[in-house]
């Protein structure tokens, strides 16, 4: 089971104590309910300015709907997104983003997934064997969301609570600070990771997945019991947040 994930800088709007009190008391007479009465209207003031403190924050307008903010999430959004922080570690994409078949274009919610393969990369040799080795192999999933009904951010939030994602457990969560209006990285299971950023009414999440094979040669079929360890992906933390920084740029409409 997962801890609560550290939270970094200030708290955020809305999330003090409560500002309106004492309404489950007894109701008052004579002067003393006229000063109550005072008191629940300043309240009232108080949570007025606290909601326009978030809505000024977070760009809810008036009707309810999230501010889009410029982003753009069509069709043909995947030939846009390159990963070069990614591409400069792990190595070169083997094609280009691949769009897959899961998407919405819808008056609510456009949605479009795409995913890159990057070139397996040698581990080890092993020895006895006629040329095989251990290669790892990565693949990223970008899934960009624009929401133009209803604000993302509460399910959002709630998300970062989640034991379980696509089936792979969720063992460590770390919230980035800087990044849109709030943003986690969830170590999973299975030698992946992934990092989750919304931003008005839009929600970015880059998903890194790494495998480690056998590849033998001459027709082999026997795999060696001495399997090496997979990469350590917190590793690449860094070059996560700097492509989906970049990720987000080039959703924005010109």
């Amino acid at each position: 089971m997962i801890s609560e994930p550290e939270l970094v800088g200030e708290d955020e709007p809305g999330s003090s104590r409560d500002v309106v009190s004492g309404f489950d008391r007894e109701p008052a007479t004579g002067r003393r309910r006229g000063h109550r009465l005072l008191w629940g209207v300043t309240g009232a003031l108080v949570a007025s300015a606290v909601w326009a403190s978030a809505v000024f924050a977070y760009g809810i307008g008036g009707d309810g709907k999230p501010d889009p903010r410029g982003y753009r999430v069509e069709s043909d959004t995947c030939a846009s997104i390159e990963l070069k922080a990614l591409t400069g570690v792990v190595g070169e994409p083997e094609d280009d983003p691949a769009t897959e078949l899961d998407g919405i274009e819808h008056p609510a919610l456009h949605r479009i997934r795409c995913t890159i393969t990057f070139g397996s990369s040698e581990v080890t040799a092993v020895a006895g064997t006629s040329g095989g080795a251990w290669t790892t192999s990565y693949q990223a999933s970008v899934t960009a969301e624009l929401h133009k009904e209803t604000d993302p951010r509460p399910e959002f939030e709630a998300s970062s609570t989640l034991t379980e994602i696509d089936g792979l457990g969720v063992t460590q969560v770390e919230r980035v600070p800087d990044l849109g209006d709030l943003a986690y990285l969830l170590v999973l299971d299975d030698n992946a990771m992934q990092l989750k950023v919304v931003d008005g009414g839009a929600v970015v999440t880059l998903t890194l997945s790494a495998w480690v094979n056998y590849e033998a040669e001459d027709g082999a079929e026997e795999v060696p019991d001495d399997a090496p360890e997979g990469p350590e992906l917190l590793g690449y933390r860094g070059s996560l947040i700097s492509d989906v920084r970049d990720v987000m740029k080039a959703l924005k409409t010109d």
